[in-house]
């Protein structure tokens, strides 16, 4: 059974929902048969190849709040975070476009590697504070995660794997979702937003029974 996960590397619902997902797929009877691919999706396609503001100046722009609001309002999510076992310190981080390294994901994905990519680019952002406009910070992840340094060359020096990124994109947008994280389970069923534990056990099992009788 697959779980496909539409997700922004840079949106922290979307790292909350991935932990209570695979939380729900570690006691799930059927854990070993379960697939979980992640898609690629931009919150903001628009934003520079290379940050020059923090997160939280954009934001705040974004949102029309100063940057004490914003703080306090990334706070929440950094609480809901917190009790998901994650750390986030991302306010300061520069926010720049994720294409790139959306584009890696799709390298990584075709080497078995794309679950550790994820993280180590997740961790990067969230955790660290690093952006991900900088390649230095994506060769770091791609090292870290075990993928070949010459072909992550080739992907940063080019627009590699930039169809792939476009496609997961719209494919989105034709089952309806305007946002992310967004889930489809066994290519039926879709969950919109980083909902509780329980609702994707519900929907794991739901799924699962429904292909045993059909």
């Amino acid at each position: 059974m697959r779980i496909e996960i539409w997700a922004d590397v840079v949106c922290p619902w979307c790292y909350i929902g991935k932990r209570r997902l695979e939380k729900a797929v570690a006691g799930f009877d059927h854990r070993d048969e379960v697939e979980i691919v992640y898609r690629s999706y931009e919150l903001d396609p628009f934003a520079p190849e290379v940050g020059t503001e923090s997160t939280v100046t954009v934001l705040a722009r974004k949102f029309n709040a100063d940057e004490a609001a914003t703080r306090e309002m990334m706070a929440g999510a950094d609480e809901v975070a917190a009790a998901e076992g994650l750390h986030f310190a991302h306010g300061d981080a520069l926010h720049a476009r994720t294409l790139t390294a959306h584009r890696l994901l799709h390298l990584a994905k075709e080497h078995g590697l794309q679950q550790a990519l994820l993280e180590e680019v997740l961790a990067a952002y969230f955790t660290r504070g690093e952006s991900l406009g900088d390649h230095d910070v994506l060769r770091a992840a791609a090292a870290a995660a075990g993928l070949d340094a010459a072909r992550v060359e080739e992907v940063l020096a080019s627009k590699e794997y930039r169809d792939a990124v476009m496609e997961d994109v719209a494919q989105a947008r034709a089952y309806g979702s305007s946002g992310v994280p967004f889930f489809v389970v066994d290519g039926r069923f879709g969950i919109s937003g980083a909902q509780p534990t329980e609702v994707f056990e519900q929907a794991l099992s739901q799924a699962w029974d429904s292909r045993d009788a059909g």
